[in-house]
């Protein structure tokens, strides 16, 4: 069972961040995931552990697309995969529009167009079988718009990286999950109930629109999961359930929350919508309580030792059954990173 952690937005307590890592790599762990938001960077947390550690992989989980330009991408992975021996994943997303705009200040566009566009041009980069060119809507290589020079010139890069780097998107659209599908080696949803085929339908799509022989076993679906250990399980669910009430409830605009819509999806279209009532007016705490117990529970390893054990059966059956590759634990500690290991050996 593949499993990994990930990170939160936070860099200040690294040294913390840095032992639960390390902790991690010596049970087995394959994966650590870095974060970004409008806090700390996702590729600075990356090298600091990636030079670490010496056989975990680290991945961006994810770098916001808009905030660097493709190349730029480009160039922070071949260096982190020269400098960690192979070890770097590049995680990529469109993030949304209020972080954006808000935050970055640039358009954000049309994120499918977009990934479709920054995923090649990384391609035709790392494959260095000629210049690069590229002309589209989001991207034009070299650039030919308002106030160029014309002195733009077609470069190859003068490394020679690894072509085959993989690279992840964060999604949980129909669509997002096909253009991923189609394009990346994988997706990393932000949660997910491993009961659930609610990914099934948009992958086998993406894969048969790729049009180049790729399968199921080409692609691979890493969601977190959020875990916490102990013997009162509501003690255990309280932080979780405040966390996806901020994310169904809060994160985006009431008529454009791509999480309020994915749980409704999932069987909980009447909940989500209640939760966004009651979180855009104000009343955050009774918007956690509106959140079914059967929802915070289907995504997320809670309670004692023996209730995660069974629960992790769940994850165990799912990939069996090729639902997902694996997981990647969010707000574990040096406990329950143990707790999982022991579970899923």
């Amino acid at each position: 069972m593949q499993l990994g952690i990930t990170l939160g937005y936070s860099g200040g307590d690294m040294a913390d961040k840095v032992a639960l890592v390390q902790e991690a790599e010596r049970l087995g762990y394959e994966m650590c995931w870095t974060s970004e938001a409008w806090g700390t960077d996702a590729i600075s947390p990356a090298a600091w552990l990636l030079a670490q550690t010496s056989r975990i992989k680290v991945g961006t989980a994810i770098i916001q697309m808009q905030s660097r330009s493709p190349a730029l991408a480009a160039m922070t992975s071949m260096t982190l995969q020269e400098m960690s021996g192979g070890r770097f994943v590049l995680g990529i997303g469109p993030s949304g529009p209020q972080v954006i705009e808000g935050w970055h200040g640039v358009p954000f566009g049309k994120p499918l167009a977009r990934t479709r566009e920054y995923i090649s041009i990384i391609r035709q980069i790392l494959k260095r079988e000629s210049v690069l060119e590229h002309h589209g809507e989001h991207y034009d290589i070299p650039y030919h718009g308002p106030g160029a020079t014309g002195l733009g010139k077609p470069l190859k890069t003068i490394l020679h990286p690894d072509p085959d780097l993989t690279i992840y998107t964060a999604a949980i659209t129909p669509a997002g999950v096909r253009t991923a599908a189609e394009v990346a080696d994988g997706v990393i949803p932000v949660f997910m109930d491993p009961e659930s085929d609610v990914f099934a339908e948009p992958i086998a799509e993406g894969l048969a629109k790729a049009g180049n022989g790729k399968t199921e076993a080409d692609f691979e679906v890493v969601p977190f999961v959020p875990v916490r250990v102990g013997d009162d399980l509501e003690a255990c669910r309280a932080p979780v359930r405040d966390h996806l009430a901020f994310y169904v409830g809060g994160m985006g605009a009431r008529d454009k929350n791509f999480y309020n819509d994915y749980v409704g999806r999932m069987g909980y279209e009447d909940e989500a919508r209640r939760v966004q009532d009651l979180f855009l007016s104000g009343q955050r705490k009774e918007a956690s309580a509106a959140l079914p117990d059967e929802l915070v529970d289907s995504v997320a390893l809670l309670g004692d030792k023996a209730r995660i054990r069974d629960r992790l059966g769940a994850w165990k059956d799912a990939i069996a059954a090729g639902r997902v590759a694996g997981i990647a634990l969010t707000g574990a500690t040096p406990e329950a990173v143990r707790t999982v290991a022991e579970a899923a050996a």
